[in-house]
């Protein structure tokens, strides 16, 4: 019997896009353990910063009365996460070119191209986290106002008005998460692979979702599982979930995008 015809490609300014598959995420994280073996210092160093920032918001909260708020706070850590796997998709990038690797090379990688691009799209999340965090502090204020906010037991989310909130708060959060998650899956990998501006980085990204919503879902609920299951154990689970997931997010983009 014949096989069907493969999709035309999808094509966004001079980019060829490709539908993914749900192998070709099992490949991707097949690859991203070659990579994170191959070079895990690296990765280890990445993630112990990103840990490292956890410990201190703790601290922080906990110093001046306000663990509650680590809740929130927490959810911030999967909108910034792949601005820090940029170095990461910079290993990945020249380990397939063959090309060695080194702490200025990976460290470089944050300026993309040598344009900039990577760091005003990094400012585009700041601002978003910043308005995440504006939103909590009115969703906190909504249901918690009367039941002790800032308190230093996380038994306030046990109470009626906690759950009420946890429940609106994960909603408004979760939507803001798809959003971001949409335009820099794609965008922050291409920035480093490719000279071209945020903005179509961006809409790259949004193209590659809208093609494979199905598959991109799915990515998206791993990456949020495993962010979420590697910030339980004190953050530890961070120093093997981050890197193995930012260098499966490079390969995934590498099928993606022709």
């Amino acid at each position: 019997m014949a096989e069907p015809a493969e999709a035309a490609p999808i094509r966004v300014r001079d980019l060829s896009l490709r539908e993914v598959s749900w192998g070709d995420l099992g490949r991707a994280l097949a690859a991203s353990w070659r990579d994170f073996l191959g070079c895990p210092l690296y990765g280890l160093a990445l993630a112990g910063i990103y840990v490292a920032g956890g410990w201190l918001l703790y601290v922080a909260l906990y110093r001046q009365g306000q663990v509650a708020w680590l809740v929130p706070a927490a959810g911030c850590f999967p909108l910034i996460a792949p601005f820090i796997a940029v170095a990461l998709y910079e290993i990945s990038r020249r380990r397939e070119a063959g090309q060695a690797v080194g702490w200025g090379d990976v460290l470089g990688g944050v300026r993309g191209r040598g344009d900039d691009q990577v760091l005003m799209l990094g400012g585009f999340l700041f601002v978003g986290v910043t308005f995440w965090i504006i939103i909590a502090h009115g969703i906190f204020a909504v249901f918690l106002a009367e039941s002790g906010i800032g308190s230093e037991s996380l038994a306030l989310f046990a109470t009626p008005s906690g759950m009420a909130m946890l429940a609106v708060g994960g909603a408004v959060g979760a939507g803001i998460a798809a959003l971001f998650y949409a335009v820099t899956v794609i965008s922050l990998p291409l920035l480093v692979d490719r000279d071209v501006d945020f903005v179509t980085a961006m809409l790259v990204s949004m193209a590659v979702v809208r093609a494979s919503p199905a598959v991109m879902l799915g990515w998206a609920a791993l990456l949020a599982a495993g962010l979420g299951v590697g910030m339980v154990p004190g953050f530890l689970g961070l120093f093997v979930a981050l890197p193995v997931l930012g260098h499966a997010t490079w390969h995934l983009y590498r099928r993606a995008v022709g």
